[in-house]
């Protein structure tokens, strides 16, 4: 599918989504002709309308245009139509309508395409009649090419009644366009409403502020007094190994020379005696 062709479709689906309400999957009732015509030239019925409406496509087909493909005794086709949803038409089975007439009384319901159909036809004269029901999306094989037809002068006209009706309908509600009581009294008050949205600045591209030194409090500065005074006692604890050290080696070096003073009076003796 070309990319203009592709994007009128678009647009034209839209008109159908917003102001006719359609939904997905979107049902399409066919006709015996488009499913004669598909299956001759070999091209997928449900691809094509996926493809061409660019959304699910949901087949479907009534009971006397099944009976209409029986006559042709085209087995392959008939096979292919049974694979589509039956939509029930209510006509009798012994005495069917023809497709054109039983597709246009399932579609046209007072004037209005109330079950929301897309009809694929082959089919120039239920064409021409379905036209004139606002909101009914027309599909149909142009040789090998399925297409969609333009929207019809009275989908048009159906879709600029609806704006309209929407457009009116906010202008006269008593609403719009009214403050509240509260409203009007603040305004005779001379109070400022306030404006909404964000009043400062982006957090993200303002710079943090530098955390500033605040005054310690009583119970802070007490907490510091006592760690100061447990590092004056773990100072003292210090100075008072290092005094008991140096005691210490102050005994070790009296009591060496003591001995020493011994062992030379002992000696002094012992030469003495020797003498005598």
């Amino acid at each position: 599918m070309r990319q203009k062709r592709a994007k009128a479709y678009k647009k034209q689906m839209n008109i159908y989504l917003h102001t006719f309400k359609f939904r997905e999957p979107f049902q399409t009732l066919v006709d015996d002709e488009i499913v004669l015509q598909c299956h001759k030239g070999q091209f997928d019925i449900t691809k094509g309308l996926n493809r061409t409406i660019q959304a699910e496509a949901k087949p479907m087909i009534t009971q006397c245009c099944m009976q209409a493909l029986y006559l042709t005794n085209n087995q392959p086709a008939i096979e292919l139509a049974k694979t589509f949803e039956r939509r029930r038409c209510n006509h009798n089975i012994k005495a069917p309508e023809t497709p054109t007439d039983c597709i246009r009384s399932v579609v046209d319901v007072n004037g209005q395409n109330k079950h929301r159909y897309i009809v694929a036809t082959q089919s120039v004269e239920l064409r021409r009649k379905l036209q004139v029901v606002p909101g009914v999306p027309l599909v149909f094989m142009n040789r090998s090419v399925m297409v969609m037809e333009p929207a019809s002068d009275a989908t048009k006209k159906g879709a600029e009644l609806s704006e309209n009706t929407k457009l009116q309908a906010g202008l006269n509600d008593a609403k719009v366009g009214y403050l509240n009581k509260e409203e009007v009294q603040e305004d005779e008050d001379g109070k400022k409403k306030k404006r909404k949205g964000l009043s400062e600045p982006n957090p993200l591209s303002v710079k943090k502020k530098k955390k500033e030194d605040k005054p310690k409090s009583s119970t802070e500065a007490q907490q510091v007094q006592k760690k100061r005074v447990r590092h004056h006692k773990s100072r003292s604890r210090k100075e008072g190994e290092e005094t008991t050290l140096e005691r210490t080696d102050e005994t070790l070096k009296t009591t060496e020379e003591v001995t020493q003073k011994q062992t030379k009076e002992n000696d002094s003796r012992a030469q003495a005696e020797e003498l005598v």
